[in-house]
């Protein structure tokens, strides 16, 4: 309570500062964006335009005039507004379509505008929208951002509830872990919103770090309170009961979230500011929800004592005749049949994986533009009427900045435009200059392709690699295709390329972590191979709903397009630490058993038994709690949601729960081996606790779950 106070007091002292730009610094579009920006001097904020369409009439009938052109005055007087150029005016007279039906107002405010004043503006052009008139508005100023929290967090809270009351029978049990999870996530919140000042943070990064931290959360907090459980049912005290969980769940939950962290943190080897400040804002909410599950967690169970056993739980602890120990479950059952047929399990399992992760070869990234809205936004319907009235491009000029000094270069830029008149795929262009002391001018070049479409790429390569290239020989003319279509295709390309560096780290560290943490080779190998099953399937969901389009609109995400470009590595880092996760708690299990007995067949069995029911809860919380994210209108959070929901249940109840033990049951005490020489040369790190071990020939009690001969 004291940290949530204290960063909400400085919170509200200083603000946040996000930033959602995607420019990549070493591209070339980035390269024209900055000297664009430089030779006007910076002065130019964000801009929008205002679209109109008249069914009945043309837009040049005086009374369409007469009512649009006091519409834009209202706007030019608005504080915040620098200019608006009309279809009436001179200077937009190319701003009306070819059959009249359809203009446009182009919209620039000043640096010192925010987005509620843009959104004042957007409220003042909707207010005007009529039958006779059709008003929409589009653009970057009237862009809008999803909002952290809201229903979605509602959502998946009490869907969590509900399925850890009907799964556990009491009510403490369902409390704690949300209360755990809520604390995490409110101060990891909060301190994200201060590190925005810092490092390069999109708004976002709010609404994925409630995504994560709630469903990491629920889990951590879930392990340990089912331990305590387990060892209150056991005969514990309270007290040595916490102990005892956090010495042994405990361990693994902060092991599990050291393996979350260093997955998320790989992506700052990409060294793309919102993907990096997209990752540190995740890697933090984790911190904070692991933090919460060993410090606030166990104070509330102290609290509460014996309560958060079920009332039979209880009876059965205080009179063990009353109902004797519980019956052996779902889950201890499927252990015994994975081990009976583990051959069988394991072939059917790694078949189902592959065959959902094959659509993940067509992936495509980019940027899905305002044509990929609900056709209900305002900025769906001002992007359809811009794409009828001037075409498909229209919507993604490429603004060609080029710099020239003397008549060889004046010779060059004439060549350039002449070139790409004549070039295929180009509907027109337009130059202007924009600091003529300078000599930097401006080349609008208008694609016949939508911004997001194949073709516009293959353009913007075609441009850079043939055109301009012929244009600037025999000058020192220097052109660079940039504009916002070329940076999202230039980011993507900048993603694609890091995107094995990336996966390299975060599978070496992975292993490295897993090696140190099991004493085996094998094991985290054949995790490693089975993470990257899971973030196949990850994708190949994305791919059918969001760029093949199966089901999109009925999520409210408008239509198929390309994933966007930053979205494919927080998937990998997420679903990556996630499914470390759900291995660390299984295997720990495992490993703890076999440390115990010696026997593997018995130490998968065990662990298998005994944790498969808290990982399905687990995987179940997950999937809706990610899945509530879906159906926010928010295409790339939805994104995300699709993503990691399916691809997480899948890893927790095919590939931890199936294909996991079923391989480990096949490789024997092969699971288990390490060469002396690195076991001793590796750290010693107990993520499962104080083990008492007894020789492999000992006799060994049986699992209470496990009757044996009428006794438990």
């Amino acid at each position: 309570m004291v940290l949530l106070i204290a960063l909400a007091g400085a919170l509200g002292a200083v603000g946040t500062g996000f930033s959602s730009s995607q420019t990549s610094q070493n591209t070339e579009s980035a390269t024209a964006s900055a000297l664009l920006q430089h030779a006007s001097a910076g002065r130019s904020g964000d801009s929008g335009y205002v679209v109109w369409q008249t069914p009945h009439a043309t837009v040049t009938t005086a009374s369409v005039k007469a009512e649009m052109s006091g519409l834009l005055g209202r706007i030019a007087q608005e504080p915040t507004v620098a200019s608006v150029t009309s279809p009436y005016d001179a200077a937009g007279a190319a701003q009306v379509s070819s059959d009249h039906t359809v203009a446009y107002a182009s919209v620039q405010f000043d640096h010192a505008a925010t987005k509620e004043q843009q959104k004042s503006v957007k409220s003042l052009v909707l207010a005007d929208d009529s039958a006779g008139v059709h008003v929409a508005v589009g653009g970057q100023a009237f862009g809008s951002e999803p909002a952290a929290g809201g229903p979605a967090d509602a959502i998946g809270i009490v869907l969590a509830f509900v399925i850890l009351v009907l799964v556990f029978r009491a009510v403490w049990v369902a409390v704690l872990p949300i209360i755990t999870a809520i604390a995490g996530v409110g101060t990891a919140a909060l301190t994200v919103m201060l590190l925005s000042h810092v490092v390069t943070i999109p708004s976002t990064a709010l609404t994925l770090g409630a995504l994560i931290g709630l469903g990491v959360g629920i889990d951590y907090a879930l392990f340990i309170v089912n331990r305590h459980r387990g060892n209150l049912t056991a005969g514990m005290s309270v007290g040595d009961s916490i102990g005892a969980s956090l010495n042994t769940s405990g361990r693994a939950v902060v092991f599990a979230g050291l393996t979350v962290v260093a997955a998320l943190l790989g992506m700052t080897t990409l060294r793309l500011g919102v993907v990096t400040g997209m990752a540190e804002g995740a890697a933090v909410t984790v911190v904070l929800t692991v933090l919460a599950a060993v410090t606030l967690l166990p104070a509330l169970l102290g609290f509460i004592g014996p309560k958060v056993l079920s009332r039979a739980q209880r009876r059965r602890l205080a009179d063990p005749s009353s109902g004797g120990t519980e019956r052996a479950g779902f889950w201890p059952r499927w252990a015994t049949r994975v081990q009976a047929r583990p051959r069988i399990l394991a072939v059917a399992g790694l078949a189902v994986l592959i065959a959902l992760a094959v659509p993940a070869l067509s992936l495509r990234l980019g940027a899905a533009d305002d044509g990929n809205l609900p056709t209900s936004s305002t900025n769906r319907q001002a992007y359809d009427l811009l794409s009828d009235g001037f075409g498909p491009g229209f919507n993604g000029p490429l603004q060609i900045a080029v710099q020239s000094h003397g008549k060889a270069d004046q010779a060059a830029e004439t060549r350039l435009v002449s070139a790409l008149e004549h070039t295929s795929g180009i509907v027109s262009v337009t130059q202007r200059p924009v600091n003529a002391a300078q000599g930097v001018s401006e080349i609008v070049a208008v694609p016949s392709t939508s911004p997001e479409a194949a073709a516009t790429s293959d353009l913007i390569d075609h441009l850079r690699a043939d055109v301009i290239p012929q244009a600037e020989q025999g000058s020192t003319m220097k052109a660079y295709v940039g504009g916002t279509t070329a940076n999202n295709d230039d980011f993507a390309s900048t993603v694609t390329g890091k995107l094995p560096l990336f996966i390299a780290v975060i599978t070496v560290l992975g292993l490295l972590l897993l090696v140190i943490a099991f004493r085996s080779l094998l094991i985290p190998l054949v995790g490693a191979v089975l993470n990257v099953l899971s973030i196949g399937v990850a994708f190949g969901a994305t791919v059918l709903v969001f760029q093949n389009g199966f089901g999109v609109s009925l999520l409210g995400a408008g239509s198929g397009g390309p994933i966007e470009s930053f979205v494919p590595p927080m998937i990998i880092g997420v679903v990556f630490g996630l499914s470390m996760d759900y291995l660390v708690f299984l295997v720990s299990r495992m490993r703890e058993e076999w440390v115990r007995t010696g026997d593997n067949n018995r130490a998968v069995r065990v662990g298998h038994g005994e944790t498969g029911r808290v990982i399905a809860v687990a995987a179940a919380i997950m999937f809706f709690v990610f899945g509530s994210f879906v159906f926010g209108g928010a295409r790339v959070i939805a994104e995300f949601g699709v993503a990691l929901s399916v691809g997480i249940v899948l890893d927790a109840l095919l590939i931890r729960l199936v294909v996991v033990p079923a391989l480990m049951h096949l490789f024997g005490r092969a699971n288990w081996w390490m060469p002396r020489w690195l076991d001793r040369l590796l750290p010693s790190i107990s993520v499962e606790g104080e083990i008492d071990s007894a020789p492999a020939d000992a006799e060994v009690p049986p699992p209470a779950y496990a009757p044996v001969h009428g006794r438990p």
